[in-house]
């Protein structure tokens, strides 16, 4: 069974519909490799393996009657821990949130439905507040490829389990870098959806009945270990829940064959104000020169937007997060309405500047943070954000995918960045890149 785990969840979906394995046996093979793997990782937290095997029988059983095979049919997953799943503890990395729910949130049901057998949750740090994944609960999380640096944050637990085969995919969301980071760290495929693409009924449930107050900056998508696996997998959690009244019924396209030639990407090999390492910033020129010979116009350019105004992401998730809190510090004029509405006005001058911009380019191409993996109590993580948060005070979907290695081995992803509702578009670029030899796809971490 030793192949099942880092098989993509498209192929590993189509070998159990043509029953060459189980349900079970897969699930099994991933459960024994959670064992020998996840002590050391802390990937994987809260697992439920026995539910996890009646499910994947269940799954056997229906095949086996009436061969009904959903999309998603048999594929073991993790979700972030902050999805609720019924029955599953949820804590979002701190003992304010630690509970069980009772029902799925809208990602965990819609995964199910699809057939996704849902292993566990995956790691985060408090309040999926860090560009690291450690805390008080659970522990530390590692890196497969180096257990001294971190897998990032917050959505790190699940980026270590996809690139060590503990699971085919995870569903993480971000804030601020979350879902662009980890998979850049840890060597896998990460989507960050355009914000409202996916509904966030059961994500971050508010205590006490409080308003739900992540309703802004907040994305959702999936990570995996192929780029035909996001597609797969955001088709599934995407779009109206009828609960989220926010999120649009704006339809995925069909996903086509494009070729690299005729693709027209921006490149920036840093942001304004961001420190980039070497290795990152040459990865980025490497693609853009290989992509410039094998046919693309590819232009090193970058929006003309007030960069300084993306403290005010920052500003608002504060603000967000805390509105409700009494003994938070935040200032005064944050908890009123008038500035609120001043710092929307802010962004929507920001995003319209990206909207003019991607009337010129199919694409940005960009380092999905400042280095690469960090040993763990370095204060690296400092200066990250300037890299990330302006796709989400933009609210614009970004594609973090596999690029290649620096001197010490470990992974380097480039970011590609698109207009609102692109992800299909993006998953296109991103695999005519790989079929052109630009970017290398997944490999394991040595060792698993």
């Amino acid at each position: 069974m030793a192949e099942v785990w880092f098989s993509s969840a498209v192929e590993l979906v189509e070998r159990l519909r043509r029953r060459e394995v189980s349900a079970v046996e897969v699930l099994d093979a991933h459960a024994e490799r959670i064992a020998r793997y996840n002590p050391s990782l802390v990937a994987v937290v809260s697992a439920d393996l026995d539910r996890a095997r009646q499910a994947a029988a269940e799954a056997d059983r229906r095949l086996a009657r009436d061969g009904t095979a959903g999309p998603l049919h048999g594929a073991p997953m993790v979700l972030k821990d902050g999805h609720d799943v019924a029955g599953m503890r949820t804590t979002l990395g701190t003992d304010v949130y630690d509970r069980v729910p009772d029902q799925d949130g809208t990602v965990a049901a819609r995964l199910r439905a699809a057939g996704a057998i849902i292993v566990g949750h995956s790691n985060v740090p408090p309040f999926l507040a860090q560009y690291r994944t450690e805390n008080e609960i659970f522990g530390r999380s590692g890196n497969p490829w180096d257990p001294r640096r971190t897998p990032g944050g917050s959505s790190g637990g699940g980026a270590a389990a996809v690139a060590a085969g503990l699971a085919a995919a995870d569903v993480g969301s971000d804030y601020g870098g979350s879902l662009r980071l980890p998979p850049h760290f840890c060597g896998v495929y990460g989507l960050m959806a355009t914000e409202r693409r996916v509904p966030a009924t059961g994500f971050w449930r508010p205590l006490d009945g409080r308003a739900r107050t992540t309703r802004i900056l907040m994305s959702f998508g999936p990570m995996a270990r192929d780029v035909a696996d996001l597609d797969l997998v955001l088709r599934v959690i995407a779009g109206p829940d009828g609960r989220d009244g926010e999120v649009p019924p704006v339809p995925l396209c069909e996903r086509r064959s494009v070729a690299t030639a005729g693709l027209r990407l921006a490149v920036a090999p840093a942001l304004p104000g961001a420190e980039v390492a070497a290795p990152l910033r040459a990865q980025v020129e490497r693609v853009a020169v290989r992509a410039s010979d094998a046919g693309a116009h590819v232009t090193e350019r970058l929006p003309k937007v007030d960069w300084g105004q993306q403290r005010f992401s920052g500003e608002l998730m504060s603000a967000a997060t805390a509105v409700f809190d009494p003994d938070a510090v935040l200032p005064d004029a944050h908890r009123e309405l008038a500035w609120y509405l001043r710092v929307l006005d802010r962004r929507d001058r920001f995003r319209a500047a990206w909207h003019d911009f991607f009337a010129e380019y199919d694409a940005l191409v960009t380092p999905p943070g400042t280095t690469t993996a960090f040993v763990h109590d370095s204060m690296a993580d400092e200066g990250q954000e300037r890299q990330l948060v302006f796709a989400n005070f933009a609210g614009l979907p970004v594609l973090t995918a596999p690029a290649g290695h620096d001197g010490a081995g470990l992974p380097i992803g480039v970011q590609i960045v698109g207009p609102p509702w692109s992800e299909v578009r993006l998953v296109e670029i991103a695999h005519a890149l790989e079929e052109s030899g630009i970017l290398p796809g997944f490999t394991p971490p040595p060792g698993y």
